[in-house]
């Protein structure tokens, strides 16, 4: 007999129908790695997330690619999050906790956003030659700010002069498959810039990440949250407060405006990602 798996298809970090960044979410018990990897390549979205019960936290969470699993996924958490208040499985202004391969998370909803911690990052300045990377995502090096940094999470992140230079980026994935393959420094690419679209966001951001089998994520929460302690740490934002959400951009080149808060606290060094999400499909699946 086949099964049928419940599935929804959410867009996080937006509030409206086909804005942010879509993501499949599952609860189930019973799929073995070979059905979730199946499942992720069918929905052919930059993640689903399953979850399943756990004995360690509220909740197991899986994030997928089409492609491969992957340790922290920001959007299809807080799409999971949504999945399980429309399941009345989370209350209203409630935390719980999350089981991944990136340790236990803390995620929760408040009266205004879905939130989530996001791991301890460190940032390290890089100090390879960069420019055929820079060739390769259509990039001069002139427009690239001074310092080149790479996080903890393998994300490499090049900040640039303007949004100009930022939607003018037409990268060569075959080129830049090559250079991630030839190293391992970086994985997946942060392109930001200080310049933005609102007056009261703090950067605009976009991700290339390839190697996951993701040529451009729109909204991308696990680059968003470390992008704001790179900015804090360089003393990018003037009149920095604790716990304060800033507002950073994505999305808008791909027609998928998505807006990302990021907070950080540096007594208790809690940083977190928050965000809106909307529910735009709900079916089932026959495997």
């Amino acid at each position: 007999m086949p099964k049928h798996i419940e599935i929804f298809q959410i867009d996080a970090f937006t509030s409206e129908p086909f804005g942010g960044n879509p993501a499949a979410v599952v609860l189930d018990d019973s799929l073995n790695d070979e059905q979730m990897i199946n499942i992720a390549a069918e929905m052919n979205l930059s993640e689903t997330a399953f979850l399943s019960s756990s004995d360690k936290a509220d909740f197991n969470l899986r994030w997928f690619t089409p492609k491969s699993e992957v340790k922290l996924c920001g959007h299809a958490t807080i799409a999971s999050l949504h999945f399980l208040f429309e399941k009345n499985l989370l209350k209203e202004n409630s935390e719980i906790t999350f089981n991944t391969k990136s340790g236990i998370i803390r995620a929760g909803q408040s009266a205004d956003f879905y939130w989530m911690q996001i791991p301890e990052i460190n940032f390290a300045k890089t100090e390879t030659d960069l420019n055929e990377l820079f060739s390769a995502l259509g990039l001069k090096s002139s427009s690239v700010y001074k310092n080149v940094f790479t996080g903890t999470n393998k994300y490499l992140f090049i900040g640039v002069d303007n949004l100009q230079t930022l939607f003018n980026l037409e990268p060569d994935f075959i080129k830049l498959l090559r250079i991630i393959s030839l190293q391992n420094i970086f994985s997946d690419i942060a392109v930001y810039t200080l310049q933005t679209l609102e007056e009261d966001s703090i950067a605009h951001l976009r991700f290339f990440a390839p190697a996951e089998g993701i040529y451009e994520d729109p909204v991308t929460g696990s680059a968003a949250g470390p992008l704001l302690l790179l900015l804090y740490h360089q003393n990018k934002i003037e009149n920095f407060s604790d716990d304060k959400i800033y507002t950073i951009e994505q999305g808008d080149i791909l027609k998928r405006k998505g807006r990302i808060g990021v907070s950080y606290n540096r007594k208790s060094n809690i940083l977190k990602i928050h965000g809106n999400a909307v529910t735009i499909l709900k079916g089932n699946l026959q495997i």
